[in-house]
């Protein structure tokens, strides 16, 4: 038994499937972080992978008395768990906009009957959560764009997007962590690395975390770039 508007389903002989919708909506996506939150801090022999509208809990076996004994364990946990509950870090990502950094920026102006300066100053001004991790180990499914720079996919995907990349795909906003085939739309890139396998934290930002991005010029970037970690 789960709280009113979430499914449970048993997926594995050690995972369980919370379903709190069927879309993207970022009041859905605040609920499963919620709920992700509350897990971790309660239930801390829980794993919590959160999706857009689901959160997946891996757990060992031979440590709980089936899935049962987890589904009430989650219940009670969950009953009182609401978006207010989110703990988060602010995150701020300098991007260089536009030229070589960002090839498609003049189309994604375009598509929105803006300039390219209204079009970053959009995309700066947005405050962005990420909703989860996925397609690659670090890239962070941001949702909060503005609808006008809203803009579908592009039909003839890159096979090589670079490491840093601030891209645009449909409704959503998010970052390369690595040189990666895409069908987003590059707006700009950050000198920042997303993901590092031997870090203690590989992944720069984790769900949950808010964002904002901060236009910086080339000069910048570079000098932040021979600046980062190796």
């Amino acid at each position: 038994m789960t709280p009113p508007g979430i499914r449970c389903e048993t997926i594995a002989e050690d995972a369980l499937l919370l379903r709190f919708g069927e879309r993207i909506d970022a009041a859905v996506s605040a609920k499963v972080l919620a709920a992700a939150a509350r897990l971790r801090q309660a239930l801390p022999q829980l794993e919590c992978v959160p999706a857009y509208a689901s959160l997946l809990l891996r757990f060992d076996p031979a440590a709980w008395h089936g899935h049962e004994q987890v589904q009430a364990a989650v219940h009670a946990t969950l009953e009182a768990t609401d978006a207010a509950d989110i703990a988060s870090r602010l995150v701020e990502i300098p991007v260089c906009y536009g030229g070589d950094f960002g090839p498609d920026l003049d189309a994604l102006a375009a598509h929105a009957g803006l300039d390219a300066a209204a079009t970053i100053a959009l995309h700066v001004a947005g405050d962005y959560r990420v909703a989860m991790l996925g397609f690659a180990p670090g890239f962070p499914y941001l949702l909060g764009l503005d609808e006008r720079l809203a803009m579908p996919r592009r039909a003839d995907p890159r096979q090589r997007v670079p490491t840093g990349s601030v891209a645009i795909g449909g409704n959503q906003t998010g970052i390369y962590p690595a040189e990666l085939p895409g069908g987003w739309h590059l707006m700009g890139r950050t000198p920042l690395r997303l993901f590092d396998a031997n870090a203690a934290s590989p992944a720069l930002l984790q769900a949950g975390d808010r964002v904002r991005f901060r236009a910086i010029d080339a000069d910048t970037f570079h000098r932040l770039a021979r600046n980062a970690p190796a």
